[in-house]
């Protein structure tokens, strides 16, 4: 995995997400992003993503630890789209769930990224549809 600064936040948002710490999850988001939160279901805004983290937490447990896998990174005008493998481990399950995950991310006016499409399903969404 390369060392691009949209890994890092990546990698320090999957952190809160464990830790289950959603006010700091919210500060990698853009306030107009979207979160696919399964397929068909989408949130929109931070509000309504951190009340679907929320539901996620919940939904496993509260034993979800995300981390990821090989990922590439393509950079252009002030975007990055991220394609990358999601892991997804709960509780003492034996495995972690894999997914091919698709992220986008935007520069703000002062330079810093965030995110503003949250697809951990990636193009499994094409097989929902």
């Amino acid at each position: 995995m390369s060392d691009h600064k949209v890994l890092r936040l990546i990698k320090q948002a999957d952190k809160a997400i464990t830790e289950e710490d959603f006010d700091t999850l919210m500060d990698f988001y853009a306030d107009d992003a979207v979160l696919v939160v399964q397929p068909g279901q989408v949130a929109r805004g931070k509000a309504q993503i951190k009340n679907a983290f929320i539901a996620i937490a919940k939904h496993f447990g509260n034993a979800l630890t995300v981390t990821q896998g090989d990922a590439q990174v393509l950079e252009g005008a002030d975007a990055a789209l991220v394609i990358m493998e999601t892991l997804l481990s709960i509780g003492n399950a034996e495995g972690p769930i894999k997914r091919r995950a698709t992220y986008v991310f935007r520069k703000d006016h002062s330079g810093a990224w965030l995110c503003t499409i949250d697809n951990s399903y990636g193009t499994d969404l094409l097989d929902a549809a």
